[in-house]
């Protein structure tokens, strides 16, 4: 991944390494620095949290600027924890999608995490992108394969020819979780720890697979290495910040004006 800084140490977002090749394309994962929210948002909050819309509004303008994106052309969705996909065709705030897709040049996907999976989805063939919110539940409810599906569909995006970034999110060994999630997950996915009498489930496998299943292949797809936990100084992480701390973005959007 290559890394923007605001300062030496600290980057302001990451870059995904498999979408390097394609100079029309813009991705990016921000991480919690560079911002102007105090703490504990502390400091490039992106989403919804109990920040001031001021504070949110600032750090988005100063994340898409420096990844050289007008805010305008920027489409998110309010994110519910479920598997709908919405095919964008304008840029704006939508509600009720946990993933999104668009063939438009010019449109700027986005998604909000701080322990959920984003996973961003490149179909260079077909000029086709997606950016999907994965936490838990949409994995389970197989948004990622669903998302592929979809592309197929409305697009004609063959699998063999898409690259995917699976993004930073709560890692294995952080994710400890009961038999009411874990029952959901296959043996694959989840271990027992017989010491916690808990059970830990790997986000970032399961989604992988429904990627290879739905027939990309495995050199196309890049795993960020960065987990919201155990890298919570430059991630937020709902979990390890008990509920109250602000919001990462991942973004993807290919360069261009709408016909």
């Amino acid at each position: 991944m290559i890394e923007s800084t605001p300062s030496e140490t600290k980057p302001l977002y990451r870059t995904p390494a498999i979408f390097n090749p394609f100079t029309n394309v813009v991705a990016g994962e921000s991480t919690r620095h560079g911002g102007v929210s105090p703490a504990p948002f502390h400091s490039l909050n992106l989403g919804g949290t109990q920040d001031t819309y001021e504070n949110v509004l600032e750090n988005n303008r100063l994340f898409f600027e420096a990844l050289h994106i007008p805010f305008a052309t920027v489409a998110k969705s309010h994110q519910v924890h479920g598997t709908e996909i919405l095919n964008v065709t304008e840029p704006g705030r939508f509600e009720g999608y946990d993933a999104l897709i668009t063939q438009i040049k010019g449109i700027q996907l986005a998604v909000t995490v701080a322990d959920c999976t984003p996973i961003l989805l490149l179909d260079p063939t077909s000029n086709a992108a997606a950016a999907i919110h994965a936490g838990w539940r949409g994995t389970v409810g197989r948004i990622v394969f669903k998302t592929i599906s979809k592309m197929q569909e409305l697009y004609g995006s063959k699998p063999e020819n898409c690259l995917a970034y699976i993004g930073t999110c709560i890692d294995e060994c952080s994710f400890e979780v009961g038999e009411d999630v874990a029952q959901h997950f296959e043996n694959n996915y989840k271990r027992w720890d017989e010491g916690k009498g808990k059970f830990f489930v790997d986000l970032k496998k399961s989604n992988q697979a429904q990627l290879l299943e739905a027939g990309l292949a495995a050199e196309n797809i890049e795993i960020s290495p960065y987990s919201t936990v155990l890298n919570n100084e430059d991630y937020f992480s709902y979990r390890n910040e008990n509920g109250v701390t602000g919001r990462m973005l991942a973004t993807i959007g290919l360069l261009g004006t709408k016909p």
